[in-house]
């Protein structure tokens, strides 16, 4: 019998039957009154959800997508830009911002180290920056920024719109737009909302509306806001075609961390995550990111010595899981591991036995349910 495929990569993460069901609907046009009423109710949700009174916007596309957006509505041809880097995702912002033809400058943590947001700050006093990017969790380093603290910084650059990165955070790290001084906010439905690919949000303040209008035209033209702004106001209107599916499972994800609680799901997170990393440290891994400033969502995990990362991972696939591989200069050196949506003890007491296996079938001498137990003995407290 073929063994069960665990997903647990950092992204896509595990879609749970509810959300399934609701990607398996009979198609609607996207014009049906019944459609429209749906996309709109989604669009109000999911402002209330992040607590943004600018404009909400759930789209078709990728996560990059809602990066190029972020950038493209906030910015012009000689601006500008810090982007604070703590990984391989937050120099992708890098190109971007390039290719648009702003004056870039990066701040380049260590990798599993942080920007000290003092550092910041003083970057931000040397120059007029149009916006600043950080990515509040990089999957490649699993590092979690500091955004509350650096939002309620940015109070003292009003000119510069504070730009969030939260593909691997949002729904599982707690957000909150407006309270923590955020202009733009973004995320992927593939990551903690426990959605398949295909779908972005963008959550917009008061302030990168009023930056839009300021910026009067764009180059750009699927991005722009002013395209899409019509239609989130009245979703019976047309731009371009909605993911009609994927609104209605996105609907569920909303309805799914409504019924848990926000904050209730961000401290589920919170214990698990800390419950997962101490019973992987006890197995022999390092974790990447500093202690006080590691992610919820996900775990970096350097390699023991003579752990071979290609067999350890192929093993790992064949007991029953897959995991990612490290990026950069530490490929080859560390997996990555999800843990976050709508995943449950269950399947985290059955990720760390399948572990210890692909880690007994490769020779590192490990007792078998050691570290299940100190999973649970940290999910006890």
């Amino acid at each position: 019998m073929e063994t069960k495929k665990m997903v647990m990569i950092p992204g896509p993460t595990p879609v749970v039957k509810s959300i399934q069901d609701q990607m398996g609907r009979e198609i609607q046009a996207f014009g049906d009154p019944r459609f429209v009423a749906d996309y709109k109710k989604l669009i109000e949700d999911l402002g209330k959800l992040l607590n943004c009174s600018g404009q909400t916007f759930p789209l078709a596309g990728t996560g990059t997508l809602a990066m190029e957006m972020a950038i493209s509505n906030t910015t012009k041809r000689g601006d500008n830009v810090l982007i604070i880097s703590h990984g391989y995702f937050g120099d992708r912002f890098i190109e971007i911002c390039e290719r648009k033809g702003l004056n870039v400058d990066v701040m380049s943590a260590e990798w599993g180290q942080i920007i000290p947001v003092a550092d910041i700050e003083a970057k931000l006093q040397s120059k007029n920056y149009a916006a600043m990017t950080v990515s509040h969790v990089d999957t490649a380093t699993g590092v979690c920024a500091p955004i509350e603290e650096i939002g309620e910084m940015m109070k003292k650059f009003p000119q510069t719109m504070y730009i969030v990165d939260g593909v691997a955070a949002t729904v599982g790290q707690f957000e909150d737009v407006d309270g923590m001084n955020i202009d733009i906010l973004f995320t992927g439905s593939q990551k903690a909302f426990g959605v398949c690919p295909g779908m972005f949000v963008l959550w917009a303040s008061k302030r990168a509306l009023a930056r839009r209008k300021e910026l009067g035209t764009i180059p750009e033209y699927y991005v722009d806001f002013e395209k899409w702004l019509p239609i989130m106001e009245t979703p019976s209107k047309y731009f371009a075609t909605p993911a009609v599916n994927l609104v209605w499972a996105m609907a569920e994800a909303v309805r799914i961390i409504n019924e848990e609680g926000y904050q209730v799901r961000y401290q589920r997170h919170l214990k698990n995550a800390r419950a997962m990393q101490a019973a992987l440290e006890s197995l022999g891994f390092t974790v990447l990111a500093e202690k006080e400033h590691r992610a919820v969502t996900l775990s970096n995990l350097v390699y023991p010595e003579g752990l071979d990362d290609v067999s350890f991972r192929n093993t790992l696939y064949e007991e029953g899981i897959t995991v990612a591989g490290g990026l950069a200069a530490y490929a080859g050196k560390m997996f990555r591991l999800g843990h976050m949506g709508n995943i449950d003890i269950n399947d985290e007491v059955a990720v760390l036995g399948v572990i210890e296996r692909a880690l007994i079938r490769c020779g590192i001498s490990v007792e078998p349910g050691a570290s299940i137990g100190i999973y649970m003995k940290e999910m006890a407290k």
